[in-house]
């Protein structure tokens, strides 16, 4: 049986993250200082950023026509997430869960492309002088929620 009204929790998951996010990039842009770092561990600092591009600040300085490719693409993504969500059986639970969280990290970042042009990043692990990218907690759900359909991907085939 699809999920149908009982794939309101997962929309309401995919709601909290989009919250959270825009909080936590909301309080980050209001007291950090951009491309100043706060370090808060030996390995771990608060440094505001702008991402203009995709992962990795993949095509950031391709000249402004991206903005529009990643938003058609985050908004399409959004949609397609949603009706699999709702036509998801009952019984997915994992799968649902990694679903919404991608689903609602992929709004959170898509509200900032569209209301600022760019995505605001904010959490940077580094050991020594090796960065890893930027990101911020709408990355961190969606990279949760892959996990989780890949997890649910290879236990389904387990079985």
């Amino acid at each position: 049986m699809p999920n149908g009204l009982y794939a309101l929790r997962w929309y309401a998951l995919a709601f909290a993250v989009v919250v959270l996010d825009q909080l936590t990039k909301s309080a980050a842009s209001s007291q950090l200082v951009y491309g100043q770092p706060v370090e808060l561990l030996p390995v771990l600092e608060f440094t505001l950023m702008h991402n203009s591009g995709a992962a990795f600040s993949f095509l950031s300085n391709a000249g402004g026509w991206q903005r529009y490719l990643f938003t058609a693409i985050a908004f399409i993504a959004s949609i397609a997430l949603m009706v699999w969500l709702n036509r998801m059986p009952r019984s997915n639970l994992l799968l649902a869960l990694g679903v919404g969280l991608i689903l609602g990290g992929a709004v959170g970042n898509l509200i900032d492309r569209v209301m600022l042009g760019y995505v605001i990043d904010f959490v940077s692990f580094h050991y020594q002088q090796s960065y890893f990218p930027a990101f911020n907690l709408a990355d961190s759900a969606i990279t949760l929620g892959g996990a989780c359909v890949l997890i649910d991907g290879f236990s389904s085939q387990q079985q």
